[in-house]
């Protein structure tokens, strides 16, 4: 962490910015970001010297935290509405000349960065927070703190509670949080998959240049298939994951002798056939990606050539991909949480030799993932 402690003054505004500057650059924060988050903090500095009593200094020091890198700004003063100092212009003169302008710009930048900036007030001390650099590694760091301690606390559980407890510990706190992730993400499978192929097939005017591109998408498609199933199967032969685990052996052998022959059996044809849905609905209900993969590429095709209709269609089916997208990040914004109650569920029911074979298990896919980056 940087820091700096400059008087609450508009003439030491060109001195903090540079310590921002300077500081963000030694974080290597993006120049856009960069130019961004020392626009936003200037702006931020001018609402808080206002505010702040005669005497007073600005705290500012530059956070980087799980890859994200973020401007803190604090001084003493009454409170205030960063929303309203920054879009009213309520630090500035609006008789004098060009005041209006400059309020007007102020409240674009505001609106264009509003998910950048934080304020709160506590203690007598006004404290604006700017996002430089958003923490894209904060996610797996917190799922693998989770993991850690799902673990740990597993053990501890499973050495004091009874069967019974930890039988009811499980069913009515840890598996229904579980469960109720992995239906949240069933939920959006189906409608990410749609709006995403429809919106990039409705780009195609042409069945033509639509088929040259989907013949060669998929010629890739099935060339890196194939190459995933014969790393998948190699890698699988040569580490033997949860070979050393009784129960999860006799358990797989008890579910492979109750599958009969025709189960087993794959009918080639009533696949192909059942690709083609008998009506819209009811790929989406049932989560049939071969169906929803068919119905998106008929729509979007047809979007792609009716014309003067397309272009609102074209805007609502990308909104509705844009609004499952950010669904999507809410819901994987819980994987955390999700891993630590199946963790913690697994190691306190089954104890750590289920958890040294999952840990083998674990090795066997990051071997599998570095062959594929390898290979690709």
């Amino acid at each position: 962490m940087q820091s700096i402690c400059v008087p609450a003054l508009d003439a030491q505004i060109p001195q903090a910015t540079d310590f921002i500057r300077q500081g963000l650059a030694r974080y290597k924060v993006k120049s856009k970001a960069l130019g961004q988050a020392v626009l936003l903090a200037e702006e931020a500095l001018v609402s808080l010297n206002r505010h702040a009593p005669q005497g007073a200094h600005v705290q500012i020091a530059l956070v980087k935290r799980m890859g994200g890198v973020s401007v803190r700004l604090s001084a003493p003063g009454q409170a205030f509405r960063l929303d309203q100092a920054m879009d009213l212009g309520l630090d500035m003169d609006l008789d004098q000349e060009g005041g209006e302008a400059e309020s007007a710009i102020r409240g674009l930048l505001f609106n264009a960065y509003r998910d950048k900036l934080r304020y709160k007030h506590h203690g007598g001390r006004s404290t604006v927070l700017i996002i430089a650099q958003p923490a894209q590694r904060r996610l797996i760091y917190l799922t693998l703190g989770a993991l850690a301690l799902a673990v740990v606390l597993g053990l501890i559980l499973r050495a004091v509670l009874s069967p019974g407890a930890a039988g009811a510990l499980d069913q009515y706190a840890l598996t229904p949080i579980k469960t109720m992730f992995l239906n949240a993400l069933k939920m959006v499978v189906a409608p990410v998959a749609f709006f995403s192929i429809l919106s990039c097939v409705s780009q195609f005017s042409s069945l033509s240049e639509l088929g040259k591109t989907g013949a060669k998408v998929m010629g890739l498609y099935m060339a890196t298939t194939l190459a995933a199933i014969a790393v998948g199967a190699g890698v699988y032969f040569l580490c033997q994951p949860g070979s050393g685990v009784e129960p999860l052996a006799a358990q797989a052998a008890q579910a492979a002798q109750s599958l009969s022959a025709q189960d087993a059996q794959v009918d080639v044809l009533g696949t192909i056939v059942n690709i083609v849905p008998d009506n819209l609905v009811r790929p989406f209900l049932e989560a049939d990606m071969l169906q929803v993969i068919f119905v998106a590429i008929l729509c979007g095709a047809a979007v792609g050539m009716i014309g003067d209709y397309s272009k609102p269609l074209k805007d609502f089916f990308e909104a509705c991909n844009t609004l499952f997208l950010k669904i999507t990040t809410i819901i994987v914004g819980f994987i955390p949480l999700a891993v630590f109650c199946s963790v913690c569920s697994l190691v306190m029911l089954t104890g750590g030799q289920t958890l040294a074979s999952l840990v083998g298990f674990l090795a066997s896919v990051l071997l599998g993932m570095a062959c594929m980056v390898a290979l690709y």
